[in-house]
């Protein structure tokens, strides 16, 4: 524990505790909407962000937030008008953004070390300028997928119920992408455009093998990214591993856990439960 005397590794837990709460909460909403990989593609758009802000020597981080949010707002465009289909609009964004974002970082004067760290992250280099983006950025997301919580819910859900409701469907549906890229943005310096993913879906699906319930399974996913974010800076500052890749880890690896112990306790109620005694036919006779 000696490592979090220094204020970068400070910062780094800061950075990692905001963007595993933040992550699952809207997480849940992209699960439900059966949208689990879009935060892959919108991280790929966000890279070519990421290449322009450097061969501009404009700041990375507010380019990748541009783009990814044009990127998202485009693919929610396209999926709500039909065109094409969801998973080809994402595979676009999965080719072209990566694509995009390798040429323009190898146009620009950039290392392959800067581009390491918006793949994989780089906690460890959070400045006190990033940490208070990242920490204004996601108390926004966090705060508004809680508020719109019943409303957000009802669309991605139900479509065609919430807008004969009266909810305002686009509106909301470009809210979702706006808050993804968002998401993914302030999340690279955490786990990396190719990691995000991960944590906004995988606290879910852990989740959702032990609660009932919307609301219930929010709250076990914020608390499992909150755990494998807190716990995998921990792994990485004592064991020298790089962190995007040990929280991510983590939560796969409380993923599997609750899976073989959800697995083992339905196999014991099984057999805790004797079968019952089938009963005679009325046309048998039992001698006594």
């Amino acid at each position: 524990m000696e490592l979090f005397q220094y204020p970068y590794m400070q910062r780094a837990l800061i950075g990692a505790l905001i963007i595993g709460l933040a992550a699952p909460a809207l997480g849940i909403y992209l699960v439900q909407r059966r949208l689990a990989l879009i935060g892959d593609g919108v991280g790929h758009v966000a890279l070519t962000g990421v290449g322009a802000g450097l061969l501009l020597n404009r700041s990375p981080v507010l380019v990748a937030v541009i783009v990814a949010t044009l990127g998202a707002i485009t693919i929610e465009l396209v999926r709500a008008r039909g065109r094409t289909s969801g998973d080809l609009a994402l595979a676009l964004l999965f080719y072209g953004g990566i694509a995009g974002g390798v040429m323009l970082v190898g146009l620009s004067d950039a290392t392959s070390a800067n581009l390491n760290a918006y793949l994989f992250g780089s906690l460890t280099t959070i400045s006190p300028q990033d940490l208070v983006t990242i920490g204004v950025l996601g108390a926004t997301i966090l705060v508004t997928m809680l508020a719109l919580r019943p409303a957000l819910f009802a669309v991605c859900h139900d479509e065609e119920y919430a807008r004969v409701s009266g909810l305002p469907v686009r509106a909301l549906n470009l809210l979702l992408a706006v808050a993804t890229a968002v998401t993914v943005t302030i999340a690279m310096r955490a786990v990396g455009v190719l990691l995000i993913s991960a944590l906004m879906v995988v606290p879910v699906a852990t989740a959702q093998q032990v609660t009932r319930g919307f609301r219930g399974t929010m709250t076990a996913a914020m608390a499992l990214g909150l755990f494998a974010a807190g716990a995998g800076v921990w792994v990485a500052a004592t064991a020298d591993t790089a962190p995007g890749a040990s929280v991510v880890l983590l939560a796969i690896a409380s993923f599997l856990v609750v899976a073989v112990a959800g697995a083992a306790w339905r196999v014991l109620r099984r057999r805790a439960v004797p079968a019952a005694a089938p009963h005679p036919e009325p046309h048998e006779v039992i001698l006594g």
